[in-house]
Formats: structure tokens, C-alpha cells, sequence
């Protein structure tokens, strides 16, 4: 690798080192704080500041520079934490990290709030401590003693002898080619003045003004943590100080760097090598890989699935069946179920675990609970469900607004849960499981409930049409509808009625829908449905006329023949078929597709039952192939997007089947029926997009 992916490896780590900085943060007890915790926040600093400083960011290294100060008193006890101290702490993380983006995208980062929060930090360091934080030098790392007096000639010894320590780097278990680049590497960080040994062992004696700590921290970013030692020349190591690492020279020509391994996360000593060897273990056997290489091996396995299933198609239309013919249908059953192998095995590499979304929350929580007043507790349950990379990134957004919503609207203030007999501390669950081919996750309140009376009454002033005999799920789904909002005031945290719209709008974009269930005075559960993974899709193939279809079989519920007796035609061109005493709109594929050939008598279709949208549709088709899964591709990157249309597949005898959309498919039909035509030209097609059925 060159240059540039040591600075993508070093945003990806930081990335890391600030996620778990916040997360031991959020998780620290301010009254009996725990030396393991504060440790681990100092050494995310230390291993930031370190890398910001050899890749030349200044200010992230600035900034880091001065937490770092403040995290070391608070190690070692002489800083006594407070929620206020630790609340500012995580101002100081969020910008870090708007400086990190900064530097990623190449700009500057924000003057001002480098400038305020150190201005900050630096007030934090004289209330409490009485001291300024601004020097050059960084806190002792654990030091075995305690530090001479600065105007000792002790200290003046001391600190010349850090201008000019001897360093022995051992490189451990090292290739000779990535040995050479590493040296390379150290040069910049010092002066070799020697250099020795074999493979398994490689000693280089550096001369050089930073600390064994900041140059383990640095060199970490590149290989792991059980792969260097650094001891003084006089065979101790080196913790005693610790100055700012020297940033390369910009005119110095950057190396090439091909490692047979990739960059492990930094540790910063070794003592947490040593304290975790099973982390580390576990961290040295895995690799970083970029997802647009995962996603390209995952194309390529859909393409071996479709080319496997024209083969399976071929041999199965072959007449002849001879001892010949037997040993080639043996060979391809065997070639689909190690197909089917390959494709779980490629898929289960994009497969990540909730607890990446969860842990974003309790940040969340804790800020809006803090401006809302209100005491929270979160409990996160399923955090080790696995759900596909793109859902992951997809759903956060949506969680985010459901659970800011059950904080404002559900959870009581702690005076009225007193008063009504409930712990003056709210409680907000989250949780994730398998539910067959889908993921179920939840978010779940005790506080008040839905009003049905309420949320019906609000629904009549907005103009929107309600009944009485609704039931409970069909009126909780109000709150999904434009403009919605039931809350008294509008605050900076809810109630001016958007968002819970996008909140469906981008479940149902992903293949998903939200049930909701709630019991006045006792809490809500908003469940989320998704697939595991938009990649793959269980289908059931049906025929219209000469076309063949795919249908989510998550959306199926039913399939029957109607007959006359359940038909009824209602105003204009709609019909509507009985079920068990539900009336259901009929959508006749056939007209809302265009399709020719098609059976035109319902009598003589098959009505397939599905849902979408929360609401129960009929769609009549000629005929049900069968269920089978079908590779995904998307239609919009290679065509355009088709109202009704989500997505198209390839089957077995090498066709183009298209996926249906049942909302997308509803909505047509209405405007089809609504503007009067059996034939909708493409400029209307297009101009489909912005219309809404009534």
C-alpha cells in the first residue's frame, strides 16, 4: 500500500478509538469511576493524538493533546469527575471527530470550534486542577515514579536524556519486504543508527525525541501490537515521558507500503497486548477489506447462481434420460448446493451485528434525556443479531427518529411516573432478532401509551378520513401520516409532525413495514420487519399472459380463486373482493402492466392476498409458478426506475422476470383509474412519480 492507505487506515482507526471513547464514556460512573475504563478512554486519546500528529494534523493533534492532559489527571485520581466534565469530554470527542472528517475530505477544520473547545478544556484544567494545559509535553504514561521537580537539575538530566533517547525496536515475525518499509517508516520518526537480526527477530537502535509510547502507537497502524517491542537502550522501557511525535517533513518523498497483512487496531503499550492476548489473537486473524471489493465478490456469485440455475433449466428440459444424462443431473446438484454454499458463505462477510447501530444510542438518549429532563434508562437486548451492511447504515436513521420520538411523546416526566405510581426512572428498550427470513427489531417504551381517542380526534382536524371501527393498529398507524403530531408544543426534539413519515417511507424503501402496539398508561412497541438483506429474495414466481413476475414472498399471506359472489364494483372503476368479511381492493396486473394475453375474467384468475403499507391487497394473476430464490438487480443503476417495478431478476432459462412493488403497484392502478386510461404513455409515467392517490 502507499501513503494514502496509511491515511485511510488511520481515519478507520480513529474512527474506531472515538467510538469506543464515547462508548466508555457514556458507560462511566462518575461516583466510583473505574481505573479500567478511565485507562482505556486515555489510551484512545494517546494512540489518536499520536497518529494525527506523524500524518500532520495539527489541530486533531492539538485538540487531542489537551484531553489527553485532562483524561491523565482523571487516571490517576488528582481530576474528580462530574456528569458536566464528562459532558464536555464528549463535546470534545464530537469535534475531534468533525476534525477527522475534516481532514478526510481534505479541508480545514472548523477554527472556531477547535478554538472554543480548547479554550474550554483549558478552563476545566485551572478550576480544577490549577493548572495550564498548553505545553509541549503530553502526561507520563503509567510512570514508576513520581516526577522530579521541574527546576531540579534532576529534571533538566531527565529531560535531555528524552531529547536523546536510544531506542531498541525489535520487529517480530516481520517479511523481509514490509521490514525494509518499516524501517523506512521509523526513519521518519528519528535517526537508524543501526540495524540487525533475521525474520523472526529484527533489532533497529533509533535515536529519536518521542516516547517508546507515541512511536508503539504510530507503528501499530501498520502491523500489530504483539509484532514490536521498544525498550530504552539500557533495557527498560521507555514510559517515563512523552513528547509530541515529529510530523514528516512534507518534502519527503513518501514510501510505498505493500504489507502482507493488513493494519490492526492501534494499541498504544503493550501492557494491553498483554492484558487482552485473546483479543489480540483474535484481531491478528482477521482482515480489513473494502466493501466495494465485498460487493463485487457478491455480483459475481449472483452471476455463478444465474449461470448454475440456466444449467440446472437445460439439463432438466433434456428428454433423454440415460445413465449418461443421470450422472450429469448428479453433477449439477451438486454444483447448486455448492453454489448455494458459496453465496451464504460471501453473503455472511457483509453480515454485521446490531450492537454497531445500538451502540450509537446511548449517546442518544442520554443528550435528548438531558434536554428533556427526563431520567432513561436503555437496555439493548440481540445485540449480537446480524443484519447485511446496507440495512445496517439504512436503519440508524429511522431507530434515531423512533427513539427520540418514544422520549418526548411515551416516557412520563419522573414527577408524573411518581405521582402514578411508576420508577421515577423510565425505561427504553431495544432489541433485535431473527423472525425466519427476517430481522424483528423493537423499540419499546413504558411510558404512557397511545390515546386511541386522542390520536382519532387529532387525525379529524387534519382532514384525514377515520373511523370509529378502525382498529387499534390502523389508527397507531395515523402517526406515519404527513404532518402528524399530537404533542402540545413544538420543541427542538419533536412535535412539528415530520419525520415519522420518512420513518415509514424508508423502512418500505428497504423492503420492510412497522407495526405498531401500544396500551394507554403502560408503554409502546414499535417493531421494525426487515429481509436480513436486500442482495437475495425469496420470490413467488406467478404468470400473466406471457410475462413472469416475482412477488416478495414476505408480502404474500394467501392465494385463492374468486368467485362472482365475492366480487363488488364500487364507485368508478374500483373493485373490491371479500375475505372472511374484509373487502379488499383488487389490483388486475394485467391493466396497471400492460400485459396482452392475459386473463381478463377475475372468475378465472387467481387472487393472491398481499400486504403493504399496512394495508391488505388482491392482485389477480393467471397463474403460480412456485417460490425460489432469485439474485437481485437493481433496475434503476441499469435501466431506469418503472413505477410497480422494485426491482428484476434473471431466471433459470436466462429471462428478465421483474419484481413487483405492491405499494408502488397500488398507486399506479389508482392513478391509471383516476386519469381515465387503460394506457399510460411514458411522460406520464414519469409524471407518476409526484402524484398521490387520494
Amino acid at each position: 500500500m502507499d501513503i494514502a492507505d496509511f491515511f485511510d487506515t488511520f481515519f478507520e482507526e480513529a474512527e474506531e478509538l472515538l467510538s469506543d471513547m464515547e462508548q466508555h464514556l457514556l458507560e462511566l460512573d462518575v461516583d466510583d469511576p473505574d481505573s479500567e475504563q478511565l485507562n482505556a478512554i486515555f489510551r484512545a486519546a494517546h494512540s489518536i493524538k499520536g497518529g494525527a500528529g506523524t500524518f500532520g494534523f495539527t489541530v486533531l493533534q492539538k485538540t487531542t493533546h489537551i484531553l489527553e492532559n485532562l483524561l491523565d489527571y482523571a487516571r490517576k485520581g488528582e481530576l474528580t469527575l462530574r456528569a458536566d466534565l464528562v459532558d464536555t469530554f464528549l463535546e470534545a470527542k464530537d469535534i475531534m471527530h468533525e476534525q477527522l472528517d475534516a481532514y478526510r475530505s481534505e479541508e480545514e477544520p472548523n477554527q472556531e470550534a477547535f478554538e472554543r473547545i480548547c479554550q474550554t478544556l483549558q478552563q476545566i484544567a485551572l478550576d480544577e486542577i490549577g493548572q495550564q494545559l498548553d505545553g509541549p509535553a503530553t502526561p507520563a504514561a503509567e510512570p514508576k515514579a513520581p516526577p522530579p521537580s521541574e527546576n531540579s537539575a534532576e529534571a533538566k538530566s531527565n529531560q535531555e536524556k528524552v531529547a536523546n533517547s536510544h531506542l531498541l525496536v525489535a520487529l517480530l515475525n516481520v517479511a523481509e519486504k514490509d521490514r525494509i518499509l518499516l524501517v523506512e517508516e521509523l526513519e521518519q520518526l528519528g535517526e537508524v543508527q543501526s540495524q540487525s537480526g533475521d525474520e523472526k527477530r529484527y533489532e533497529v537502535i533509533l535515536k529519536s525525541s518521542d516516547s517508546a509510547d507515541d512511536i508503539e502507537a504510530v507503528m501499530c497502524f501498520i502491523i500489530e501490537a504483539d509484532q514490536i517491542e521498544i525498550t530504552s537502550i539500557e533495557g527498560a522501557a521507555d514510559t517515563t515521558a512523552s513528547t509530541e511525535p515529529a510530523a514528516p517533513a512534507p518534502s519527503a518523498p513518501a514510501p510505498e507500503m505493500k504489507l502482507d497483512k493488513p493494519a490492526a487496531k492501534a494499541a498504544p503499550a503493550k501492557e494491553a497486548a498483554k492484558e487482552k492476548p485473546k483479543k489480540a489473537a483474535a484481531e491478528s486473524s482477521s482482515i480489513r477489506v473494502s466493501v466495494d471489493k465485498v460487493d463485487q465478490i457478491i455480483n459475481l456469485v449472483g452471476e455463478l447462481i444465474i449461470t448454475q440455475s440456466m444449467l440446472d433449466q437445460t439439463v432438466s428440459d433434456l428428454e433423454d434420460q440415460s445413465v449418461g444424462n443421470a450422472s450429469l443431473q448428479n453433477g449439477m446438484s451438486l454444483l447448486q448446493r455448492n453454489a448455494r454454499d458459496l453465496q451464504e458463505a460471501v453473503m455472511s462477510i457483509r453480515m454485521i451485528p446490531m450492537e454497531f447501530v445500538f451502540s450509537r444510542f446511548p449517546r442518544v438518549v442520554r443528550d435528548t434525556a438531558g434536554k428533556l429532563g427526563k431520567e432513561i434508562e436503555l437496555i439493548t437486548e440481540g445485540k449480537s443479531t446480524e443484519l447485511d451492511k446496507s440495512l445496517v447504515e439504512r436503519i440508524t436513521d429511522p431507530l434515531t427518529h423512533l427513539v427520540r420520538n418514544s422520549l418526548d411523546h411515551g416516557v412520563e416526566m419522573p414527577d408524573v411516573r411518581e405521582a402514578i405510581g411508576k420508577p421515577r426512572i423510565g425505561k427504553l428498550t431495544l432489541s433485535a432478532r431473527h423472525q425466519g427470513g427476517n430481522i424483528l427489531i423493537e423499540v419499546r417504551d413504558d411510558g404512557a401509551g397511545m390515546d386511541r381517542d386522542r390520536l382519532l380526534a387529532k387525525a379529524r382536524e387534519n382532514g384525514i378520513s377515520v373511523s370509529d371501527t378502525m382498529t387499534d393498529e390502523e389508527v397507531f398507524q395515523l402517526i406515519f401520516a404527513p404532518g402528524f403530531s399530537t404533542a402540545k408544543e413544538v420543541t427542538d426534539v419533536s412535535g412539528r409532525g415530520v419525520g415519522m413519515d420518512v420513518v415509514k417511507r424508508n423502512i418500505q424503501s428497504m423492503g420492510g413495514r412497522v407495526e405498531i402496539q401500544s396500551k394507554l398508561g403502560e408503554g409502546t412497541n414499535t417493531r421494525i420487519v426487515l429481509p436480513l438483506t436486500l442482495a437475495i429474495l425469496d420470490g413467488m414466481s406467478i404468470k400473466v399472459g406471457g410475462e413472469t413476475f416475482i412477488l416478495p414472498l414476505s408480502t404474500v399471506l394467501e392465494s385463492l380463486q374468486p368467485s362472482k359472489d365475492d366480487m363488488y364494483a364500487m364507485a368508478g372503476d374500483d373493485v373490491v373482493i371479500k375475505v372472511r368479511d374484509e373487502y379488499l381492493p383488487v389490483i388486475a396486473i394485467h391493466e396497471v402492466l400492460n400485459v396482452e394475453n392475459a386473463i381478463t375474467d377475475p372468475t378465472k384468475s387467481i387472487a393472491v392476498i398481499v400486504q403493504g403499507e399496512g394495508r391488505r391487497y388482491a392482485m389477480l394473476v393467471d397463474e403460480l409458478i412456485g417460490q425460489q430464490q432469485v439474485v437481485v438487480k437493481n433496475l434503476e443503476d441499469n435501466y431506469r426506475k418503472v413505477p410497480g417495478i422494485s426491482a428484476a431478476t434473471i431466471l433459470g432459462d436466462g429471462s428478465v422476470a421483474l419484481i413487483l412493488d405492491i405499494t408502488g403497484l397500488h398507486r399506479l392502478s389508482r392513478y391509471k383509474k383516476e386519469a381515465g386510461k387503460k394506457v399510460v404513455n411514458n411522460q406520464n409515467l414519469s409524471s407518476f412519480k409526484e402524484a398521490e392517490p387520494s
